[in-house]
């Protein structure tokens, strides 16, 4: 069964990247000039999928403007086809849809906003702010994983030991190749991680993780996805599946960094000369 549809959560305030996030919604924010949520979309559409549905939370207003046409703004850079063509390209065709979580009552909650978008469909879900750079795209690894065992999936990729505390690691029951069966997610253990299978934003969502969330107890006034999804694991309905890829962190300051650090190396016009200031810093350095 293909997937035809993807949700993608825009919560969080982004208190991290403070004083930026007080006006522009950490999502939105480059890697060089590009935002980091239209490298996720774009990921999600060189998947396949073509019906996208974004869920805003407070004051992520400039996220549907970022992905509404301006025509205004395309005719102010007609002559310019180059600038033209960035601007047509934003959308790549896709169906853009928003939905909004007008309080901030957990990733549990966020979903539910997308319930009707999906209806009895399965589809993938990416967080906002992970950006993960593959040759094969990450959302198309856990597609086809479900094409071949069709339940929920989490996406998962092993991290170093002493960064277990700062992720949802998985409990293994048994692996098969990539596949990974589970019994459950543990946050960011301090003491002895059941694995070093950490949950890094990309998901499998079957239609039944809604009726799973409405029996989710809140924590703090959250509902948590991930409790929902323990629950699921507990009933035998999910495994985790290691996709290829590199993962940025785009909520924390490091990952923000060498992402664009990668990025300008990477890109034609900028890496030659970029690599070549980096070169000349360490050399002084020393």
């Amino acid at each position: 069964m293909q997937i035809k549809k993807a949700v993608i959560p825009c919560g969080g305030r982004g208190t991290r990247f403070l004083t930026a996030t007080k006006a522009i919604p950490k999502e939105i924010l480059p890697v060089i000039d590009t935002p980091v949520l239209a490298y996720i979309v774009k990921e999600i559409i060189e998947s396949g999928i073509n019906e996208i549905f974004i869920i805003l939370g407070p004051g992520k207003e400039a996220i549907k403007k970022y992905f509404t046409p301006d025509k205004e703004l395309e005719r102010a850079v007609a002559d310019k086809p180059e600038l033209f063509k960035l601007l047509q390209d934003i959308n790549m065709n896709a169906d853009i849809r928003f939905g909004v979580q007008n309080e901030p009552r957990g990733s549990g909650d966020a979903i539910m906003q997308a319930r009707k978008f999906t209806g009895d469909e399965p589809f993938c879900m990416s967080n906002g702010d992970d950006l993960i750079v593959s040759d094969i795209p990450a959302t198309l690894q856990l597609s086809e994983a479900y094409d071949r065992n069709q339940a929920l999936i989490v996406g998962v990729q092993e991290v170093a030991a002493e960064e277990t505390d700062k992720y949802g690691i998985i409990v293994p029951t048994r692996t098969d190749g990539k596949t990974v069966w589970c019994e459950g997610i543990i946050e960011k253990p301090r003491t002895d991680p059941p694995s070093r299978l950490a949950a890094l934003g990309r998901y499998v969502l079957t239609p039944d993780v809604y009726g799973y969330i409405e029996n989710t107890k809140a924590v703090q006034g959250e509902i948590r996805l991930t409790d929902a999804i323990c629950d699921m694991m507990r009933d035998g309905k999910v495994y985790a599946y290691e996709f290829d890829g590199k993962r940025y962190d785009m909520g924390d300051k490091f990952g923000a960094l060498t992402a664009t650090v990668d990025f300008a190396l990477r890109r034609p016009e900028l890496g030659a000369k970029f690599r070549k200031y980096l070169e000349n810093i360490l050399k002084n350095e020393d």
